[in-house]
């Protein structure tokens, strides 16, 4: 399923995102995170944190610097 997100993402990068101009008020794009999300936490996690970022892409939102959270360790908690 990675692949294929990840295919999807690049033909939206390539195909649609050029037509709509610079307007993300985000760094890095939501496309940007929504790649680096899937590749650093996979499919359905990565999924899920791209999904939450684009909750956030309103007018009511300041925007800014949102990087993707890093993996957590395996059995490290705090």
């Amino acid at each position: 399923m990675k692949p294929v997100l990840l295919l999807l993402l690049r033909a939206y990068r390539l195909g649609i995102s050029p037509f709509l101009g610079q307007k993300c008020r985000f760094y890095p794009s939501c496309s940007s995170y929504a790649m680096e999300a899937i590749e650093l936490h996979g499919a359905a996690r990565g999924s899920l944190l791209a999904a939450r970022r684009l909750c956030k892409c309103h007018p009511w939102h300041p925007g800014g610097v949102d990087p993707v959270p890093p993996k957590a360790c395996a059995g490290h908690r705090h």
